[in-house]
């Protein structure tokens, strides 16, 4: 039995019930077909074909032709709406699949995967710009979009432009229409752009190297991206969930609406059911739950805000989350795998890169991420911010510090995966996640707490900039010198990286209560 196609046809279904009366007749015949064969599928009595195989069989007849064929499909997802019919995520994946099986290069398809969907995206913003408006407001009615509900996406893009346009990149029903609302909405250029250069580059190095990572089990990968993106997305719809319902609670105009929603629903000819249902829905559980949010809300915002916590908080959520993530698929990759291909592509490019001048400054480098120099950079910045008055700062680093030191030590253990032959520096205990990785974060970290206050916005991008750069070089040299294999540098990085952002989010609270409780 396959419940997700089940649930997929009971959910048609329920569609087909409640539009009947609105649609042609060959089209609820075709969803009748749709969910004919939807039932098949999930009952056994279908049975699709091998997805790998066909994956497989697909990279070795494209060859060098899936540059063309993947980037044209990237660019046609925003450019051409494609992403309505057909994922991006798909396409990208087969193609870092093809770059696995060493047809072509992977950094090669993500510049071009990352190019494609900017040029998509730049279309369809002018499509947006030029006619969206009006064509939007010329046919709202069939939409369900009236020019009062598209002031409103115009005034979320001024406020939350930078995260709508990152989140929405990941959310396959969102991706393909968001540059067309914000040129729509008149959202600037200058403003747009750079915020989907980070969301597109994002997403093209993720799903392309996720393709490359897992090119010899593509089954593993597809339930790996399906549920976390179903989480990823689940996640959104229960925070847009609790926004709503606070401004459920807070807004007569809005209780209104939905009261006058229910009774037009109750004069309609087959939505009388659905009305039915929608009344003890809206006074049993609506009503209350928006009164448990909005309680929760000022409840909250009194203890932990003068303000609200804002791009902080949001911030350290996502890399805490993106850093477990990550570190338990590169784990599984390893446990699987053994030695993925991206470890053998790393050592072989720095084979060709060895010389006796690089091994030099190489050994000098990695010591930045060890724990006699790491160790006592955290414990020097927290004497630092405990004399400047600064306690919880100076806390987090002390215990930011040995959480990581322990999660290291654990990790090791449990995985249990053996040193890359060959090494060109001592090393001791196991591979997996490289403890000179994790440690590099802790430059992060303490140029966080150096610049936290009194500095400009500048100086702070440029002391992260240079902490993050520090970080990258360690995890180089730990490959260059065949200490770790590349797999252990970015498990050990994703591992710091959610610890950190766990201990970022504790001090962000524990300051705002401080700060609350002294006033």
């Amino acid at each position: 039995m396959k419940f997700t196609w089940l649930a997929a046809a009971a959910a048609l279904a329920g569609w087909l019930i409640a539009r009947r009366h609105k649609q042609q007749r060959w089209f609820q015949v075709a969803e009748l077909v749709v969910i004919a064969l939807a039932v098949l599928i999930g009952v056994g009595v279908i049975h699709l074909p091998n997805f790998e195989k066909l994956l497989e069989d697909a990279g070795q007849a494209l060859g060098a032709w899936t540059y063309l064929v993947v980037g044209l499909l990237a660019f046609l997802e925003t450019g051409a709406f494609l992403g309505f019919i057909a994922p991006g995520e798909t396409a990208v994946i087969v193609g870092g699949l093809v770059a696995g099986q060493g047809q072509i290069s992977l950094l090669a398809l993500i510049a071009i995967v990352w190019a494609c969907c900017l040029m998509g995206d730049a279309v369809s913003y002018e499509i947006g710009r030029h006619k969206g408006r009006a064509w939007l407001l010329k046919y709202g009615a069939r939409l369900k979009i009236t020019e009062g509900r598209l002031d409103q996406v115009e005034k979320l893009l001024l406020s939350h432009g930078p995260v709508m346009i990152i989140v929405g990149r990941f959310l396959g029903f969102v991706r393909p229409l968001m540059p067309f609302i914000a040129g729509a909405s008149r959202m600037p250029f200058k403003r747009f752009f750079p915020y989907d250069v980070l969301a597109a580059g994002a997403w093209s190095i993720l799903f392309c190297t996720l393709g490359f990572l897992f090119w010899r089990s593509i089954d593993k990968l597809t339930t790996y991206v399906s549920r976390g993106l179903f989480a990823f997305g689940t996640l959104v719809v229960v925070i847009a969930a609790i926004v709503a319902l606070i401004h459920l609670r807070r807004s007569d105009e809005a209780r209104a609406k939905v009261r006058d929603w229910i009774d037009e629903r109750d004069d309609q000819r087959g939505w009388k059911i659905v009305a039915k249902l929608a009344r003890p829905v809206w006074h049993m559980v609506l009503r209350p739950a928006a009164a448990v949010a909005d309680f929760s809300a000022r409840f909250t915002q009194a203890r932990i805000t003068p303000g609200n916590l804002g791009l902080e908080l949001t911030t350290l959520l996502a890399l805490a989350a993106v850093g477990t993530f990550s570190f338990l698929l590169i784990g599984d990759i390893v446990l699987n795998e053994g030695e993925p291909r991206i470890d053998r592509w790393a050592f072989d490019l720095a084979d060709r890169l060895n010389m006796d001048q690089l091994v030099s400054i190489a050994k000098v480098v990695t010591d930045l991420g060890a724990t006699w120099v790491t160790a006592p950079l955290a414990l020097a910045t927290a004497i630092f911010a405990a004399v400047r008055r600064r306690p919880i700062d100076a806390i987090t680093l002390v215990a930011g510090w040995l959480l990581v030191w322990a999660a290291v030590h654990f990790t090791k253990t449990a995985y249990d995966r053996a040193r890359p032959p060959g090494s060109l520096v001592e090393t001791f205990n196991q591979a997996y996640p490289s403890g000179h990785a994790a440690y590099s974060v802790t430059w992060i970290a303490v140029a966080v707490v150096l610049v936290r206050a009194g500095v400009g916005w500048a100086t702070r991008i440029a002391a992260v900039t240079v902490a993050v750069i520090i970080v990258a070089v360690v995890g180089v040299t730990r490959v260059y010198l065949r200490a770790h294999y590349l797999t252990d540098v970015l498990g050990g990085i994703s591992l710091s990286v959610a610890i950190w952002s766990l201990m970022g989010i504790f001090a962000l609270f524990a300051g705002r209560v401080r700060h609350n409780t002294s006033e």
